[in-house]
């Protein structure tokens, strides 16, 4: 026997077909939300991760930079404790200098010159003086010449001068202050003396 369908089979496939594109369309949908959902979360994780680290970042900087500006503190301060060392080192050096200059002007300076000023800088010395000749001004030139801490006298000028009611010569005197190569010492301590006791 035959049978002959009369329903409308293409009407309902055709429904079918709609429904099955339908909710294929909206599980498409829901699939791209999802995903566009998930890469966005993905992705703001990531920018918030990278703003932690930068923020991060700039805080290890602040840090860093106070380092810095106090290392160059302490570097400026070292620079200044050396300088003051160096600076005490070389008045301890040269402290005798000035006993020995005017040890040696009370040795060499002969009878009949007066001192007037004298300076010292550094290892140069200027002095200015009268002489009552300046034969008296050579010979305190020789004397400088001979003395073991003074040497190279050069004169700068003399000129006549009245200093109350006798006439003098006014004179400017330089020369230098020296080390002596071979320092005279004190002579070593009498043994015997000790021997004996």
């Amino acid at each position: 026997m035959i049978r002959i369908n009369l329903l409308p089979h293409r009407a309902e496939k055709r429904r079918a077909r709609q429904i099955q594109f339908i909710a294929l369309s909206v599980i498409s949908l829901v699939l791209a939300a999802l995903l566009v959902g998930f890469v966005q979360v993905a992705i703001s994780t990531q920018i918030s991760y990278q703003e932690r680290r930068n923020a991060y970042l700039k805080q290890e900087t602040a840090v860093l930079d106070k380092q810095i500006e106090e290392i160059k503190k302490l570097r400026e301060q070292t620079q200044a404790l050396l300088a003051r060392k160096n600076v005490v080192e070389g008045l301890q050096s040269t402290r005798s200098d000035v006993v020995h200059l005017l040890d040696q002007m009370l040795r060499i300076l002969p009878d009949g010159v007066y001192l007037k000023t004298l300076k010292q800088t550094g290892n140069k010395i200027a002095l200015v003086g009268y002489a009552q000749s300046n034969a008296r001004v050579s010979t305190l030139m020789r004397a400088v010449e001979d003395s073991p801490w003074l040497d190279t006298p050069s004169l700068i000028e003399i000129h006549a001068s009245g200093a109350g009611v006798t006439r003098v010569s006014e004179f400017t005197l330089n020369f230098n202050l020296t080390k002596p190569q071979n320092p005279v010492s004190p002579p070593p301590p009498d043994k015997s003396v000790g021997a004996k006791s």
